[in-house]
């Protein structure tokens, strides 16, 4: 048992890992979340008795009552984090508190059972470590951990359950957007409405993004931005990632923090580079009108996309019902983008300084 929890961990890892020459073919192209690590780690929630039976055993299926409460009043839960290789070969993440300190508020936003924040990093560490073979170290490569939980009380009423699991997988990852910047499709549909579950990571969020999704995809687009709720007007957030926008006075601006938006961990972190860098940083409301007239102006100058999954990632075009606006070339990443992607990815992994406390060495 870890010093750092009071729940102690037992370590059944697989008896039949995969291959290292397999596992080398497969880190040669890892692709996004279509292969899983040998383990995983399970904790189960009882009421009455609390978080117990934390594991790291084998990656397996597992067997689910028809009846679990999951399935008919989506009690559900994720975060995304990643685990990086160094150049000296040393495993680290990245924040892993604040994934820790956001699921727990997901929870609490869901009526679910709290996870202690110690026991959520402790338990991303024992699966990191047990599995750290499969963290690829190329450029734009991590291992991608998806903490999540679920509620698997077995009944029908509509209630808060009273037992969950707690589970954590991962998978070897490559970039997940290309290297040239990408179109969004400016969409009709609404992700959140202000008293909603907006701000929780919750698979509902994310399932109600699925349709303009696909009408992006349809468009020719990469990925999707959300207007706000009410009155359909000023710009929110993308299907799984918060955006930037930087001015041609070099100012950088974001959308406020209303509850209808991801508390970002990346947008966090960059938003205290950018302050560092001593550029103007806003949080404010943009209208999607301004974003048209400021791009035809010539005043936006550059857009990104940013998260876990993400990173940095340029945004070249935004396309809708009003039309087309281009940022830019429409093709390349700016200079303050580059800038600031080139910061955050030196701290995740190891080649500048981390002067916040950042960075977690795991091996």
């Amino acid at each position: 048992m870890d010093s750092a929890t009071s729940l102690p961990f037992t370590l059944s890892p697989s008896a039949n890992p995969v291959s290292p020459e397999r596992r080398a073919e497969i880190l040669a192209n890892p692709g996004f979340g279509r292969v899983f690590t040998d383990n995983m780690v399970v904790i189960r929630y009882q009421e009455g008795k609390g978080w117990h039976d934390a594991r790291v055993q084998p990656y397996a299926p597992f067997t689910i009552d028809p009846a679990a409460a999951v399935l008919h009043y989506a009690q559900e839960i994720f975060e995304g984090m990643k685990a990086y290789r160094t150049a000296e070969g040393g495993i680290t993440l990245f924040r892993p508190q604040a994934n820790a300190a956001r699921f727990r508020k997901s929870a609490a936003r869901l009526a679910m059972a709290e996870l202690p924040e110690d026991v959520f990093v402790e338990a991303v560490r024992q699966l990191v470590r047990v599995d750290h073979a499969w963290v690829p170290g190329k450029p734009d490569e991590s291992l991608y951990i998806r903490p999540y939980m679920i509620a698997s009380e077995t009944f029908l009423g509509v209630k808060p359950a009273s037992e969950y699991l707690f589970m954590i997988i991962a998978s070897p990852v490559g970039a997940y957007f290309g290297a040239e910047a990408v179109s969004v499709w400016v969409s009709d549909f609404c992700r959140a409405a202000p008293g909603g579950t907006g701000e929780a990571k919750c698979g509902g969020n994310y399932a109600a993004s699925l349709l303009a999704q696909q009408e992006a995809k349809g468009h020719g687009c990469a990925q999707v931005l959300f207007l706000d709720a009410v009155e359909r007007r000023w710009i929110e957030e993308m299907g799984g990632m918060n955006v930037f926008f930087v001015f041609d006075d070099g100012s950088v601006a974001t959308p406020p923090l209303t509850g209808t938006i991801l508390r970002g961990i990346t947008r966090d972190s960059l938003l205290t580079l950018a302050r560092e860098m001593g550029l103007n940083v806003r949080e404010e409301p943009y209208a999607i009108d301004q974003l048209y007239a400021d791009a035809a102006s010539g005043r936006l100058k550059e857009v990104f996309a940013c998260g876990t999954a993400a990173v940095v990632s340029p945004i070249g075009r935004f396309r809708g019902h009003k039309g087309e606006a281009v940022i830019g070339d429409g093709a390349g990443i700016g200079p303050v983008t580059e800038k600031l992607r080139n910061a955050l990815i030196g701290i995740q992994r190891g080649t500048a300084p981390d002067t916040h406390g950042w960075v977690e060495k795991v091996i």
